[in-house]
């Protein structure tokens, strides 16, 4: 038999295992790293009723853990009882469907006191302040101890009686990145208690988190708390949501479509102020983003579903990170379709980051032009007009047809009929067409400053929204082809369009199999124009082949819809009138979702005239 057989010895006897070794097990359940650690022992104070904790680590936690708080404490009665296995005074009525506490089992102390050296100094109203000490295990007598009403609970050398953990550990700053991350999230689901995170590691004291408590858990108190924790862009680029359906209620802040992340870690989940980490939310919230944003990237949100306690079984998982829905559909259509709605209430409104990244590029443009010598300049000023205006040339181009470039006005007869222009449209959100350039852009004047647009882009999610809005009242309009468009495609190509034939049919494209290796395609949707109807269908075979393992014909839809819309928009290079630009912006202002395009790109970048003085030194 090799040393690696797991088959049971005739000869083993079944036993019942010591308290020591149960603990220990159950510790490897509980605490699986430090972070663990400091959540259960952070979930007990604030189920005692604290508003202030403090948290001190030292070595990401391995070697010291400290948590402070003001909360009810437990009387010298309480103490040693606290310690054993499964003993609690959060199940009144030992009923496990009406949790309304983050601890239930009663094992986290016991765990801890299994593989470290554990005290707890505990001063309950009227029975004073005691102490009592576990180390591997063994627990010591209770003795009277001094400090305020509360409970300080101090774990040092984590694992010590279990040695082969530690080589399981993490590197010092994985582990305070952990214990950081769980004390954000706590502190985003209790607004109405405050934090301090301090690092004591090598004898120094370094604050790394510090929140104070807010009034309530309102909607106002959350958005401190959140802009506190995660920072100010978030609160800037968040939108408030707060919705109910029967008896379950969403509330919390959600991101603009363009602040969208590299990853999924900033994304917050509360259940009953419970934080979970629970694969059916991220997906819920992940299609909620799925018609705004690109597929490789996150949105940022701090979301929380209350309901009733036997609404949602919270004893499924070990580390209570992950909940069962008594109705998981209903979940999802909530945070989907509430999320959907705000998102269409804020229109054409976009991340506020961008504008920075944009001041922050022109900042370095700048910093690299050097000192301007006399013949720069005079060379510079030859490229002006008597009026001031900048002339632009193409290489080798005689002087007669030197074309000097005069924003907008050439729409106007007069400066007076510009003048009135701008003031009577400055005022808008989008404000006033005063140029275009690049060939793409239009760069437009409002009350706050300039604003940058991405015609194509814009135009594409105006279309885009309009062929839903067609698609949902099933009246999409469509032209036929006087000659069908042949295409040779490849049998598993044929196969796809066959496939969703119906489906395309109701966007306005009508195919049908001509021969062997064809098809004819006879009507297009009226927006497009017949000279591009074969990249149209390789795009949208691409879209078809990449969603092939979605279950939700909702997004197979909205993809095929997006390239119909990306092929049907206002191409760059094309130069547009003053009406143009100012009816796409007129539009854009009353389109939901036209913040951004159908790909997650902005449509338009807004730039204060307080930024752009401080940017010339004015400021």
């Amino acid at each position: 038999m090799n040393k690696y057989d797991h088959k049971i010895s005739q000869k083993n006897v079944i036993k019942q295992l010591d308290e020591t070794v149960i603990n220990k097990i159950a510790a490897g359940e509980v605490v699986e790293r430090p972070a663990s650690a400091v959540k259960e022992l952070i979930e007990n104070s604030i189920d005692a009723g604290c508003s202030d904790i403090t948290i001190e680590v030292a070595d990401g936690g391995k070697t010291l853990i400290r948590v402070i708080d003001d909360g009810l404490g437990m009387s010298d009665i309480d103490l040693p009882i606290a310690l054993r296995r499964h003993a609690t005074s959060k199940l009144p009525n030992n009923n496990l469907l009406n949790i309304n506490s983050f601890g239930f089992r009663g094992e986290a102390l016991p765990s801890l006191g299994a593989v470290g050296r554990l005290r707890i100094i505990s001063h309950n109203d009227g029975n004073g302040a005691h102490e009592i000490n576990v180390n591997g295990g063994k627990i010591s007598d209770i003795k009277p101890a001094a400090r305020t009403l509360g409970t300080t609970i101090e774990l040092r050398d984590l694992f010590y009686a279990t040695p082969a953990r530690l080589k399981f550990l993490r590197s010092t700053k994985s582990e305070l990145k952990a214990i950081t991350d769980i004390v954000k999230g706590l502190s985003i689901s209790t607004p109405n208690v405050a934090f301090t995170l301090i690092d004591k590691t090598g004898g120094k004291s370094r604050k790394i988190i510090q929140v104070q408590k807010e009034k309530d858990v309102s909607l106002a108190s959350i958005k401190n708390r959140l802009s506190r924790v995660l920072g100010q862009d978030f609160s800037k680029n968040s939108i408030s949501i707060d919705v109910t359906r029967e008896d379950v209620n969403l509330t919390g802040y959600v991101c603009l479509p363009t602040y969208a992340r590299a990853s999924n870690a900033m994304q917050y989940f509360f259940v009953n102020n419970r934080q979970v980490r629970d694969k059916q939310l991220i997906g819920a919230l992940r299609a909620a983003y799925s018609d705004f944003m690109p597929r490789d990237r996150f949105p940022a949100a701090a979301i929380y579903i209350n309901c009733r306690p036997d609404f949602v079984d919270v004893n499924v998982h070990p580390g209570k990170s992950e909940v069962r829905f008594r109705d998981p559909q209903g979940i999802r259509s909530l945070i989907v379709t509430g999320i959907r709605q705000v998102i269409a209430i804020e229109g054409h409104r976009s991340s506020s980051t961008l504008s920075t990244a944009a001041l922050g590029a022109m900042r370095e443009q700048t910093r690299q032009i050097p000192n301007a010598t006399d013949e720069q300049v005079t060379k510079n000023s030859q490229n002006m007009d008597d009026s001031g205006n900048k002339r632009f040339f193409t290489r080798d181009v005689e002087p007669a047809f030197q074309e000097t470039w005069k924003p907008s006005a050439r729409d106007f007869q007069t400066k007076d009929e510009h003048a009135k222009f701008i003031e009577e449209f400055e005022s808008f959100p989008l404000g006033a067409p005063i140029a275009q350039f690049g060939e793409n852009y239009i760069i437009s004047q409002n009350d706050d400053g300039i604003v940058i647009i991405d015609q194509h882009a814009a135009h594409e999610r105006l279309v885009y929204e309009k062929l839903k809005e067609q698609v949902k009242d099933n009246k999409i309009e469509v032209q036929a082809l006087l000659v069908p468009e042949i295409l040779e495609l490849s049998e598993p190509e044929i196969l796809v369009l066959i496939e969703y034939k119906d489906n395309l049919s109701m966007y306005g494209l009508k195919i049908n199999q001509f021969g062997i290796n064809s098809i004819a395609v006879q009507e297009i949707p009226a927006i497009l124009n017949s000279e591009n109807i074969k990249k149209l269908i390789f795009d949208i075979l691409d879209e078809l082949t990449d969603l092939e393992n979605s279950d939700t014909l909702e997004k197979k839809i909205n993809a095929v819809l997006s390239r119909i819309a990306c092929h049907g928009s206002i191409r760059s290079g094309r130069m547009l009138r003053t009406e143009e630009m100012n009816s796409l912006l007129r539009e854009m202002e009353n389109t939901p979702n036209s913040g951004q395009c159908n790909h997650g790109r902005p449509t338009h970048i807004s730039i204060k005239m307080s930024d752009i003085e401080r940017l010339f030194g004015r400021r």
